[in-house]
This record gives C-alpha cells, sequence and structure tokens, in this order.
C-alpha cells in the first residue's frame, strides 16, 4: 500500500482509520495478527512513537490486543447491543417478523438554530436537510426519527423515496461513518410526540441522541424517540469471569 497522507488528520489517526477500516471491512479478523510495527512505520512513513500511540489507543478502545513477544491481534467481539450499534430500524422490524412501513412527515432544506449548529460542527443560520419520520412495526408507531444532515455528505439526500430506504441505510451506504455517539434519557412526550407516536401524555420515552462522522466531521444529528411500552433497548456484554 502506498504511503497515505490526509490534510488536517494526523498520522496516527491515519494509521488507526486505516486499521478500522481493515477490521470492519471483514479483511482483518478476530484473532489476526496484523501488520507488524516495522511494517507500518515502514508504510506509512512515520515514527516508531507514533505507530505505537495509534496501536495503544486501539486496544484501549477494544479494536486490538496485544501479546508481548508475538504481536498485535484483533480482538474478540465482547459487547453487542442494539443500543452501542448503528441498525436500520427496518431491518430490526422484519427479523422479529413483524412488518414494517413509515410515514415521513417531513423533508426539506431548513437554516438551523444554534443547537443544531452545535451538534452539526456547523454555523447557526447555515443550510442542513431535516427529516422527521414516524417508523411502525405491524402499523404501530415505534420510533420518532428527528434528523439533520449535512448537505455536504449527502447531496441528493431530499429527493430520496424514504418509504422505500431507511435514513440510516441510505447514509452507510453513500458515507460509511467513522465515529459515532449515543447519549439515552428518558423524557415525558411533547404534544407534538404524542400526536407523530399516538400516545398519551403520562407514557415515558427513551430519547436517544444520535451523532456520527466522517473522521472529524459530523455527518449526521438525529433524535430517536421511543414510546416506552413499545420499545426496549438493552445492553449484552461478557466478563471474562465465570460466575
Amino acid at each position: 500500500m502506498s504511503k497515505i497522507t490526509a490534510d488536517k488528520i494526523p498520522i496516527y489517526q491515519v494509521i488507526k482509520n486505516h486499521i478500522v477500516s481493515k477490521i470492519q471491512s471483514a479483511h482483518w479478523l478476530e484473532s489476526h495478527q496484523i501488520t507488524s510495527e516495522n511494517d507500518l512505520v515502514a508504510e506509512f512513513g512515520a515514527s516508531r512513537m507514533t505507530v505505537n500511540r495509534a496501536l495503544r489507543e486501539l486496544t484501549m478502545e477494544g479494536w486490538l490486543y496485544r501479546v508481548k513477544g508475538l504481536g498485535t491481534f484483533v480482538a474478540r467481539k465482547k459487547i453487542k447491543s442494539e443500543l452501542l450499534e448503528i441498525r436500520n430500524i427496518a431491518e430490526e422490524i422484519i427479523e422479529r417478523g413483524s412488518s414494517y412501513s413509515c410515514e415521513v412527515k417531513q423533508l426539506k432544506k431548513e437554516f438551523i438554530n444554534l443547537h443544531v449548529a452545535l451538534m452539526l460542527g456547523l454555523n447557526k443560520g447555515d443550510e442542513a436537510y431535516h427529516s422527521i419520520i414516524v417508523h411502525k412495526e405491524d402499523d404501530v408507531p415505534v420510533q420518532l426519527a428527528d434528523r439533520w444532515v449535512n448537505p455536504v455528505f449527502a447531496p441528493d439526500y431530499l429527493s430520496i423515496d424514504f418509504t422505500e430506504t431507511t435514513p440510516n441505510a441510505y447514509l452507510t451506504k453513500i458515507v460509511p461513518f467513522s465515529k459515532a455517539e449515543h447519549i439515552l434519557e428518558v423524557i415525558m412526550p411533547t404534544e407534538s410526540v404524542q400526536d407523530y407516536l399516538n400516545i398519551e401524555a403520562f407514557e415515558p420515552c427513551m430519547l436517544l441522541h444520535r451523532r456520527t462522522w466522517r473522521n472529524k466531521d459530523i455527518i449526521t444529528y438525529a433524535t430517536l424517540i421511543h414510546p416506552g411500552s413499545r420499545y426496549k433497548m438493552g445492553v449484552e456484554f461478557e466478563t471474562g469471569h465465570q460466575v
């Protein structure tokens, strides 16, 4: 592979991105011994300290594990959860044996306020694409997806038929993300949320704030609201200890 350079991206991050892409594409499988430090130094024209930093951070982040005297290997996955993964809700619903449908309530370009600007890393008054979609399982609303998209990454977003594909599926296909953030909280529904999800005012909802990045740039900011009585999220993990 030729030497990789990227404006404004530190070389250690370039190396990290390269390794993660190999893992995510299944080119390197679990327990695979990755390229040696010496070879990475030569491939990227980086110092040994820089390569070591990249490998150390990926080890701390759970992508790799290192065996003294043997090398560095792809770590086994320890955590599986819809909460921790970016899942296509249509696929989730179909996998459960249910029927999926949706209603596109809004799909347009808007000038953004300060909050959305901060979430997208843009400036107040910039334009962004805004979609509001109600996702349904067996015709019952289970998610209200209010999504803002940076037009730079998805210039055709407004022309997509989101009754045929979900924003998640479309965006993942055209601009794979390199980083994601999930923040979960419990809220009481506003009147508009009650109308969209067909729920009562007293029903608690789960609100998932999601942002995705392409390197240092934010692709999308979404709030995903689920009625507490119709949806659940969980985390399944292994500690490595037997009980």
